[in-house]
C-alpha cells in the first residue's frame, strides 16, 4: 500500500533524525551498517528517507547509537 504524505514525511524526518544522530557520533554509515547488520545502501536509504523500515530495525539502529526514541522520532 503507498504511504501517504503524512508518513513520507515522517520517514523522511527519522532518515534525517537517524544521520544528525550518526554524525554527531562520528559513525560512519559502513560502521553503523556492520553494527546493526544491514547492507550499508540499506542505511543509505533509510536515511534518505527512501525506505520504510520494520520497528525491530529501529530497535536496533537506536540501540547501535545509545540515543533515545525520541531523538530519531522527532520532527
Amino acid at each position: 500500500m503507498p504511504l501517504d504524505s503524512k508518513q513520507a514525511a515522517q520517514i523522511k524526518a527519522f532518515g534525517i533524525n537517524l544521520r544528525r544522530e550518526r554524525m554527531q557520533r562520528k559513525i560512519t554509515q559502513e560502521k553503523l551498517a556492520e553494527l546493526v547488520d544491514l547492507n550499508i545502501r540499506t542505511v543509505q536509504k533509510i536515511e534518505a528517507g527512501d525506505v520504510n523500515i520494520l520497528l525491530t530495525t529501529v530497535l536496533r539502529l537506536r540501540k547501535a547509537l545509545s540515543c533515545s526514541w525520541e531523538a530519531l522520532m522527532e520532527k
